[in-house]
């Protein structure tokens, strides 16, 4: 569709604008030199096919149609509003909206899909939440859940959490734009939602820029949730390692490198958590003989199975015990144990526990608690749709 072809022209509209208020529209027609018709005759050169068509129009739509008048054509609004959205001059918007202070008219920009995440995150920073939450009242509501239903994946499938605080939550974890992860960071309502700031902290795509403002704020929950990131920028790992907790979490979770494996050695307990180790780094920790470090070793979900033979040797009970828990430790391993009547309670945690094993150790009260509390487990039940024994 060209716009300028249309300058001059008469367009039908059945029903209502979808994307533009009913006044927007109306304004962008007259923008655009399009004159808008709400009955047909020799004039319309386009019909339009909007939203909530009254059963009149959509009979004299259907009737149009089937006599293909004059080679007339028939185009979803859509697809207009589509085009109108293209040839909205930002700045243009963004002036007239700050000068007029028409509050109705932002958010109706913001309740657009069809405007560019470009000129949202724009019109964005022009709303006030007026330091209330994100759904404290009903203007609130409506840019809360217009930005959730832009940007949320299959909305579809939870219609409900366009409603809901947690759909911020949802972002953050879904994306992997640092676009929207700032945009969100800098909402009002996000210091009445701490959580949601944690959570953004934590991501692998919060860029430096944003660490660094974390930082600063020296909050210690925000400090506690950025030195978990896998992420974190060079200049403030060396800033948490002269903490000894914040430390550990970021020997625990930071992507190891050679380097920063040599740098985290003050803090071996933390390293032996992390799930990036090689083979190399493991045995060299192992090699220390420490048993905190290896115990810490048996908990790390990506221990190497060499390391972890070698870790079921130890006449350390919490090591075995922490052993025969990890989800990587082989399915032969945990049947044999449970063959000999062993560890029972670990396994029945143990995800990598085969079903049939978890389906007779939930017949035992003992550990009827534990399997059903086993993600593995759960999934399983869901998959085959049946309900839990009793």
């Amino acid at each position: 569709m060209n716009l300028k072809e249309l300058e001059d022209k008469t367009i039908l509209l059945f029903g209502k604008s979808r994307a533009f208020s009913s006044d927007e529209f109306a304004s962008q027609m007259r923008f655009h030199k399009i004159n808008l018709a709400s009955e047909f005759d020799d004039s319309v050169a386009l019909v339009i096919e909007g939203k909530m068509m009254t059963p009149y129009e959509q009979k004299a739509s259907n009737e149009l149609y089937e006599k293909k008048y004059q080679g007339l054509e028939f185009v979803s609004i859509d697809v207009l509003e589509k085009e109108l959205a293209k040839h909205i001059d930002a700045d243009t918007l963004l002036m007239s909206l700050k000068l007029s202070h028409d509050k109705e008219r932002l958010k109706s920009f913001l309740q657009n899909s069809t405007i560019s995440d470009e000129l949202f995150f724009k019109l964005l920073k022009m709303y006030s939440y007026r330091g209330e939450d994100f759904f404290e009242n009903d203007d609130n509501r409506d840019v809360s859940a217009a930005f959730i239903l832009r940007f949320y994946e299959n909305i579809e499938r939870n219609h409900n959490v366009q409603y809901a605080t947690t759909g911020f939550m949802h972002l953050v974890s879904q994306t992997k734009s640092t676009q929207l992860l700032k945009a969100i960071s800098q909402l009002e309502p996000i210091k009445q939602n701490p959580k949601i700031e944690f959570a953004i902290a934590m991501s692998i795509w919060c860029d430096d820029a944003m660490q660094e403002s974390f930082f600063k704020t020296n909050n210690p929950g925000v400090l506690e949730a950025l030195s978990q990131n896998k992420n974190l920028k060079p200049s403030l790992i060396k800033e948490f390692l002269k903490d000894e907790k914040l430390g550990r979490n970021v020997a625990k979770n930071i992507k190891l490198t050679d380097e920063l494996f040599e740098l985290f050695k003050t803090n071996k307990i933390g390293l032996a958590l992390n799930e990036s180790l090689t083979l190399r780094m493991q045995e060299e920790l192992l090699s220390y003989d420490d048993e905190k470090i290896s115990y810490a070793l048996a908990l790390n979900n990506s221990i190497d199975e060499k390391i972890l033979n070698l870790l079921l040797e130890s006449t350390n009970e919490e090591i075995r015990s922490a052993i025969y828990e990890n989800k990587t430790t082989p399915v032969a391993i945990l049947e044999k144990a449970y063959k000999n009547n062993e560890y029972l309670q670990e396994i029945a945690k143990n995800e990598n526990t085969p079903v049939e094993i978890l389906y007779q150790l939930q017949l035992d009260s003992r550990y009827a608690r534990s399997v059903m509390e086993n993600p593995a487990f759960g999934k399983y039940i869901q998959q085959e749709n049946i309900g839990w024994q009793m």
